[in-house]
């Protein structure tokens, strides 16, 4: 197909990242064989661009270009009956890794780099724009590279980024890759829109997915139910959020609250006393921590 674009466009270029760059003065294109091409401005009218468009993928060339192991899990997960992708060896199982980070702090070809210095191996990444993306690990990967938890301080130390990443759970094969991609990438957004930690697991994201479906109304009367007179009580829901997340260990939550752990109790008792609730029982206090979530 390049060639036949050639006969009609004489300035037709096709892009090799050893040697070029891309030309500013050219309109970018990718070909069904994942071949980046640009023709010069000057060769296109309106007509020309909207044709070209109409059964090519203009290039934004903000981002890097794909490598051999992106093309193949681009075409895995976006892959059509009328479109199969080849088949390819997957000898692990992979996750996806959302990730977003605030625009225009880092241009993608840079934040590529900066990603694969931090693994051992190099691991695709497919953008869904110039600031959200999916990163795919196999389980494989050396355990010496970093926790993304580490890979955030990195980052923010040296590069001064802020990014979320949203760590899925392992699949193997491909039968359900596009609904996992886009499980995935649905669900962190909706899972940041709760919480403002910057690493999420899915098992952590759960209780967020849960109160996300429940009906705004039933979120209220959740919350007026079981915290009661605490409902706005700011300073007793940050000591049994941190409870909740110290594992119910009264030694851990006085020392991350500086508190006297007797004091704890105290309060913890008071909560009890007023709501008929012992949070320090797992079954009871996942309930609450639910209508907490359900307040936000």
């Amino acid at each position: 197909m390049i060639e036949q674009l050639r006969k009609i466009y004489s300035s037709l270029l096709v892009y090799n990242e050893e040697y070029e760059n891309f030309d500013p003065n050219y309109k970018w294109f990718v070909a069904d064989s994942n071949d980046i091409f640009g023709i010069h401005q000057k060769e296109l009218t309106g007509k020309d661009i909207a044709l070209l468009t109409a059964f090519l993928s203009p290039y934004n060339t903000k981002f890097p270009p794909l490598t051999t192991a992106e093309q193949k899990w681009k075409k895995a997960i976006f892959a059509t009956e009328s479109q199969p992708f080849p088949a390819f060896q997957l000898d692990h199982p992979y996750r996806f890794i959302y990730f977003s980070i605030n625009q225009n702090q880092i241009t993608p070809g840079f934040f590529h780099e900066a990603i694969q210095e931090l693994f051992a191996m190099p691991v695709p990444i497919l953008w869904e724009n110039e600031h959200e993306g999916i990163i795919i690990e196999e389980q494989n990967q050396d355990e010496d590279s970093p926790s993304y938890e580490e890979m955030i301080d990195i980052l923010m130390s040296d590069l001064y980024v802020k990014i979320n990443f949203f760590v899925g759970p392992f699949r193997e094969g491909f039968e359900t890759i596009r609904p996992y991609y886009r499980s995935v990438t649905r669900d962190a957004k909706k899972v940041f829109a709760y919480s403002d930690k910057t690493v999420i697991t899915y098992i952590d994201a759960a209780p967020y997915l849960l109160i996300d479906q429940i009906a705004p109304e039933f979120r209220r009367e959740l919350g007026i139910n079981l915290l009661q007179e605490y409902i706005n009580d700011e300073e007793t829901l940050k000591m049994l959020e941190t409870f909740f997340l110290s594992n119910l260990n009264i030694s851990e939550t006085a020392k991350e609250l500086h508190m006297h752990r007797n004091s704890l109790q105290y309060r913890l008792d008071r909560f009890f006393e007023k709501t008929g609730i012992d949070v320090r029982q797992f079954h009871k206090a996942m309930p609450v921590y639910l209508a907490m979530l359900a307040r936000e």
